[in-house]
């Protein structure tokens, strides 16, 4: 089969690759009929290398339609148009009994010290052939994957296997009060469903801040309110300003580990990214520091006693932290992996709403075939051609 393979540093190539077999009972084998670009693989892409190896195979985003189960699998049948979580999780465990689905005990990286495996992600989440491939084998597949209706495009329901959830998520754990404000850093597809999730939950007013125009217009057509951060000088001061003279109730962050803004941060990183990967995965695991703009700006930005709600990814372990202003001004900190499918059932009624509540159908930018993912890779990152969400058809 055809699938998307790291090489290096910015070197993505479609390849020939095995294709994949039913392994274990729980096994599921999906041929990808949809699969999308994260802004996570961008870590890949990028800064993550270290724990990659020539030949994975990437990609978290999928859908399909099931071709064969192995005999532990009875909620499945060949033919079921599903959707898979990047979350691999057994749905039985003592973390999955308490919907802490990202914490898989069955599937934790123990020996790299992480949670749950992920699909295409990385040694550290157990290096799982990832979706950006003609076909998937799905593990856990009595419990992950979400069956979905046979009709309706599959942009309807593709974001169900990360960027919804997680953008839910982000939302849920904001907590901003009914008719209050949160700020979204990064309009990115997460910051996009975050602003319009926050809304849609009964935030009186949301206001989204980027740097790239047609990320800033498409917020801006779903009603939310935009801030251009090129245009300020003190983006904390402009949105404390801007809410009552003491900051937004929540504030959100969704860019993560390679904001902008940071430069010391993009130094080390690029550092790092020179040296073997013996040795670039124990200075990130001991001394890693990430981009930490972003998350400085959310923490001075919110009000006092306000929230602080983490979607970006980061990595670092010796990332500098303001905590005696934290402290003194009461600000609480959420964050964390996303646990799919404990929000599911709360999403899936507004995928089928007629009115698209969502805008699930005004999120993708750019669908190209599989065998165009380098270039989709190299122009996301760009943020070139308007490119705000890139679906792969296989």
């Amino acid at each position: 089969m055809k699938a998307l393979t790291w090489h290096g540093k910015r070197d993505v190539r479609v390849e020939d690759v095995s294709d994949p077999e039913i392994e274990e009972p729980t096994d599921a084998i999906v041929r990808i009929t949809s699969t999308a670009i994260c802004g996570s693989d961008l870590h890949l892409y990028e800064v993550l290398g270290p724990y990659l190896k020539p030949g994975d195979v990437l990609g978290h985003e999928p859908m399909g339609i099931v071709e064969e189960v192995g005999p532990g699998v009875t909620r499945l049948n060949p033919g079921d148009r599903v959707v898979v979580p990047l979350n691999i999780a057994c749905g039985s465990c003592w973390m999955c009994d308490r919907r802490l689905y990202a914490q898989c005990e069955t599937t934790q990286v123990t020996g790299a010290g992480k949670g749950a495996a992920l699909f295409g992600y990385t040694s550290l989440y157990g290096s799982v052939p990832g979706g950006q491939a003609e076909y998937l084998r799905v593990p856990q597949a009595q419990f992950g994957p979400i069956t979905v209706p046979q009709t309706g495009p599959d942009e309807q329901w593709l974001y169900l296997s990360d960027i919804l959830p997680t953008a839910w998520q982000a939302v849920r754990y904001a907590d901003t009060p009914p008719g209050g404000t949160l700020a979204v850093f990064g309009l990115g597809p997460v910051g996009q469903f975050c602003a319009r999730i926050g809304r849609h939950l009964g935030a009186g007013r949301v206001i989204g801040l980027d740097l790239v125009p047609e990320r800033l217009e498409l917020a801006r057509r779903h009603g939310i309110e935009v801030l251009d951060v090129t245009e300020l000088d003190d983006v904390p001061g402009a949105l404390i300003d801007l809410v009552d003279g003491r900051g937004p109730d929540a504030v959100i962050d969704a860019v993560g580990m390679e904001a902008h803004g940071a430069p010391l941060g993009k130094v080390a990183q690029a550092a790092a990214g020179l040296l073997p990967d013996r040795v670039a995965r124990a200075m990130t695991d001991k001394a890693g520091v990430d981009r930490l703009a972003v998350l400085h700006a959310a923490v001075k930005a919110v009000r006092r006693g306000g929230t602080v709600s983490i979607s970006g990814v980061y990595g670092g372990e010796q990332d500098p932290m303001p905590l005696m202003e934290m402290f003194d001004r009461g600000v609480q900190l959420r964050m964390g992996q996303c646990h799919v499918r404990r929000w599911v059932d709360e999403i899936i009624p507004l995928l089928t709403a007629d009115d698209d509540p969502l805008g699930v159908a005004d999120l993708r930018t750019h669908r190209l075939p599989l065998a165009q993912a380098p270039q989709a890779y190299e122009m996301f990152q760009k943020k070139e051609d308007g490119c705000v969400k890139v679906v792969l058809a296989p």
